[in-house]
């Protein structure tokens, strides 16, 4: 028996007398990118579906301000974007599949660790677990809908994934040695050196996240840039050193290997964010040259510099004495050889000349392809579509 209030089976079988579907005009080359005079908002791409517009072409593309449906991922403009989508995914790990029980006898017992290095630990877990969802709260909220570019967005979901991950990671390491949830959850209210740089960069945030706020006039665009630039280059890109330098020697060490080893993911998963940042960072400045001015590579080297500054500080705060073979000193060097590598990495010139790296196996783990643990524990070999790789 057939029921005709079944949507299904009206499709499929439609009742005597039924006039013959509409007929669709077939599509037309009409333009979907507007004239560079009208005044149509740039496209988010939650714009109506325009039936029978044209093809995207890949000069439809850039990376703000793009008029074209963001809907539609290819031809990709830009397909190094897309191939660090592809490493990130391949490079996929959770947390849960580190071995933590090392890590909790050596914490459980009383001369297992130093008072400094206990500091060491829970500081850092304090700031990144904050920082992280500072990082995902900007992709998020504020990022997202000022890039329009399809195959960008693609990486910066897998990012936000990520961050969320890293997140997991630090709840995992503060669970898993029993630590004071709320201690390590609310330190960046509590701690000055870790509050300072959670409230450097949260106006960024904001700035990009007000509703009123959007690119497509120059001095917006400059904006926009500015505020890539803090949490790419500064937040990400000079905030985290000093606590994946202390975290990563422990392991060397042999301490504290399964925190060492969530670090040494997240360290991995970071250093592609920021290279990430820093070529849509060059990509802006490269289709909107008249941005790239004197007065906002002036500011930029400003954010440099008040980066390098608290990040110092909270060198000097976890580490009042040296430990673990390092210093508050070594570490005001290696943050002016990082902060160096950040400004030429914009196209800004040095800060510092003649700054020198003091941990020279981090940039082993930087910038060479390892394919085992530096620790000299077990090796994690989760793969998804493709080897475990450092980048």
């Amino acid at each position: 028996m057939q029921h005709w209030d079944d949507p299904i089976a009206t499709l499929r079988n439609p009742p005597a007398n039924t006039p013959p579907p509409k007929q669709t005009p077939a599509p037309t080359e009409r333009e979907t990118a507007l004239p560079d005079d009208a005044p149509a908002p740039t496209a988010t791409g939650l714009e109506q579906v325009d039936f029978g517009a044209r093809r995207i072409r890949v000069d439809d593309k850039s990376m703000i301000n793009c008029r074209a449906d963001l809907n539609q991922l290819v031809p990709f403009k830009y397909k190094w974007a897309w191939q660090k989508y592809l490493d990130a995914c391949a490079n996929h790990w959770m947390p849960q599949e580190i071995n933590m029980n090392a890590d909790i006898a050596m914490w459980r017992a009383e001369a297992g660790l130093s008072e400094q290095e206990r500091q060491i630990i829970k500081r850092n877990l304090g700031f990144f677990v904050s920082a992280d969802s500072l990082v995902a709260n900007n992709l998020v909220l504020a990022v997202y809908r000022h890039i329009t570019n399809p195959e960008c967005r693609q990486y910066l979901l897998r990012q936000a994934f990520e961050e969320a991950v890293h997140t997991h990671a630090y709840q995992y390491c503060v669970e898993s040695l029993g630590l004071e949830e709320s201690e390590i959850f609310n330190m960046y209210r509590e701690v000055p050196s870790v509050h300072d740089k959670a409230a450097w960069a949260l106006p960024y945030t904001q700035s990009l996240g007000d509703p009123d706020f959007h690119t497509g006039t120059p001095e917006n665009n400059q904006r926009l840039l500015r505020d890539l630039i803090a949490f790419y280059v500064v937040f990400e890109g000079i905030f985290f050193y000093v606590g994946f330098v202390q975290v990563l020697s422990m392991g060397r060490r042999n301490k504290m290997t399964g925190c060492a080893e969530q670090f040494q993911y997240i360290l991995r998963d970071e250093s592609m964010h920021m290279n990430f940042g820093i070529d849509v960072i060059n990509q802006i400045k490269l289709e909107n040259p008249d941005i790239w001015n004197q007065e906002l590579k002036q500011e930029a080297h400003k954010m440099i510099l008040s980066g390098v500054d608290l990040e110092t500080r909270y060198a000097h705060d976890t580490m009042p004495q040296g430990v673990l073979g390092l210093n508050a000193d070594m570490f005001e060097e290696y943050l002016r050889f990082i902060a160096n590598r950040r400004c030429t990495q914009i196209g800004l010139p040095e800060l510092y000349q003649g700054a020198t790296n003091p941990f020279p196996w981090m940039s082993e783990v930087i910038d060479l392809n390892k394919e085992k643990n530096f620790f000299e524990t077990r090796v994690t070999e989760y793969q998804t579509g493709g080897s475990l790789q450092w980048d």
